[in-house]
């Protein structure tokens, strides 16, 4: 009889599976690619001012979806490099009518949809520069275990809007798996709101912001936002774009020299950053693009006492990065290019400049 049931009970646990399996879309797509890049500078570190180097970069994305029986529908994705390292983890629920919520880790949340928005034929400005853009930092730490909800398409005036509204519990950049929990430690719960508008003229505007609250006590110690906009307009075959950012980690740091170099600390001071873009689609194949972006670092004290003017303020840092980039398509082959020049490397004002230029052999499958 015990056997019997074990048979029945083996026979019940296929069916489950199989039953709840069917329906599910299952896909693996592929990229991979070749890279050659050089790099001059005179930042005062020879082993990375100076360089040549021949790389790949490969990643395969795993995604899977189906539908429930009230008509939502559910899609997951789970993307690895080369070396079967997660780089980012998702599952989205799309309510129909009601939007999507989307959770998981390292899948940049709201902020994805407001990070760098300008027009480009290749990377982003700062992705071959010597300095990260802030404006990276802006929702960045609340995205991994997070909750970001996308509204449905909202006719407001005319134009088309999206609002993206989102919760972290622990608003760390910290990724918890299903069951875990975090203790407590320097920050709390963060929050975020934008909203999207796009009008048929080829005009689109978008706002973010994000908060995180602290859960640490003492001096110099507040609540930390960023915050960013952007405005794009696209004519026929020209694009051109502005963006502006701010951040401030809700802490003062103590700096130790006076008109000199500013101690980057992206845990302290607060950043605003300003970027323009052009980009011009030659045909449907190649397109070409011109970048600059204005990053100040605000170090928010002087040297050992905190003066904040005269003498013993810490000068305000301001990394200054162009990019040219372009873009050519043929098929699944893409073969992409750009130079960009950053000067006052890593927010220091005797930090030095760098050139890097990139040529990129892009496959897909």
């Amino acid at each position: 009889m015990d056997k019997l049931k074990k048979i029945g009970l083996s026979a019940l646990a296929t069916s489950l599976v199989a039953s709840s399996a069917y329906g599910a879309d299952v896909s693996v797509v592929g990229n991979t690619g070749f890279t050659y890049s050089s790099q001059n500078g005179n930042t005062g570190t020879p082993d990375t001012d100076h360089g040549k180097g021949i790389g790949t970069d490969n990643s395969m994305t795993f995604s899977h979806s189906g539908e429930l029986d009230n008509g939502w529908s559910v899609s997951a994705s789970t993307a690895l490099t080369d070396a079967f390292a997660l780089t980012s983890s998702s599952v989205t629920l799309t309510m129909g009518d009601l939007g999507s919520i989307k959770s998981g880790s390292g899948f940049g949340g709201n902020s994805a949809s407001y990070d760098e928005e300008t027009p480009r034929a290749y990377e982003q400005v700062d992705d071959g520069g010597g300095t990260t853009s802030s404006m990276n930092l802006v929702g960045s730490k609340n995205d991994n275990g997070s909750l970001a909800y996308t509204s449905p398409s909202i006719d407001l005036m005319g134009a088309s809007a999206t609002v993206h509204v989102g919760y972290t519990p622990k608003a760390e950049d910290a990724f918890t798996a299903g069951g875990a929990t975090t203790g407590v430690s320097t920050m709390g719960s963060g929050q975020d709101l934008g909203i999207t508008l796009s009008h048929d003229s080829g005009l689109k505007f978008g706002i973010y912001g994000a908060e995180r609250t602290r859960e640490q006590n003492g001096a110099g110690l507040q609540d930390a936002f960023e915050g960013t906009w952007y405005a794009t307009y696209s004519m026929g075959p020209i694009s051109v774009g502005y963006q502006e950012s701010y951040a401030d980690a809700g802490t003062s740091p103590s700096q130790t020299n006076a008109n000199a170099t500013a101690s980057f600390d992206s845990s302290s001071g607060y950043f605003e950053a300003n970027q323009i873009a052009i980009a011009f689609n030659v045909n449907d194949d190649l397109s070409v693009s011109y970048q600059k972006l204005e990053d100040t670092y605000d170090a928010q004290a002087g040297a050992a006492g905190g003066a904040t003017t005269g003498g013993a303020a810490v000068a305000d840092v301001t990394v200054d990065t162009k990019s040219i980039s372009a873009a050519y398509s043929m098929g699944s082959m893409s073969i992409k290019a750009y130079r960009t020049s950053t000067d006052n490397v890593g927010y220091s004002t005797n930090g030095g400049s760098v050139t890097v230029n990139e040529i990129a052999l892009g496959l897909s499958f």
